[in-house]
């Protein structure tokens, strides 16, 4: 009973803990996601790291597997270009793990344009802990236009 009571507590414990971590990833996320509704590569670029990569893994119509690659600046240069345009990618839920000042977050999302349903898919961040912050050092998502319910 004694050691059942222990584990318990220790589970708990551990939750507490990392609660606030896994807040702090979130806002990280979210506020990289408020950068693109609201155009702002300022804030966009104040949730990255300096290493951050981009990639996307789509299927071709003939079922091939292909692997984009985006360099930030040029996704930056193109969400200040969409100046006015509304880019909302909405997060669905959020599965964080965390390992020291290592953390990813498995997102799946739906994208709309301009309130027009666009495509939907995962988005997978690596976030790295520097100073204290969280910060993305890379996104790989998916795309897809079909199955998004």
């Amino acid at each position: 009973m004694k050691l059942t009571a222990l584990l318990v507590f220790l589970f708990f414990c551990n939750r507490v803990i990392a609660q606030p971590e896994t807040d702090a990833i979130k806002k990280s996320i979210t506020t990289f996601f408020a950068g693109m509704k609201s155009n702002d590569s300022a804030l966009i670029n104040s949730t990255l790291d300096s290493a951050c990569f981009l990639y996307s893994i789509m299927q071709t119509k003939t079922g091939t597997t292909v692997l984009e690659e985006e360099k930030m600046v040029d996704f930056l240069k193109q969400v200040t270009d969409l100046k006015g345009k509304n880019i909302d990618e909405r997060p669905l839920s959020f599965d964080i793990k965390i390992d020291g000042a290592m953390a990813i977050a498995w997102t799946p999302y739906k994208l709309f344009f301009n309130e027009q349903f666009y495509h939907c898919g995962v988005d997978v961040f690596t976030l790295i802990k520097r100073e204290g912050n969280w910060k993305i050092m890379g996104i790989t998502d998916t795309r897809k236009k079909e199955g998004c319910n």
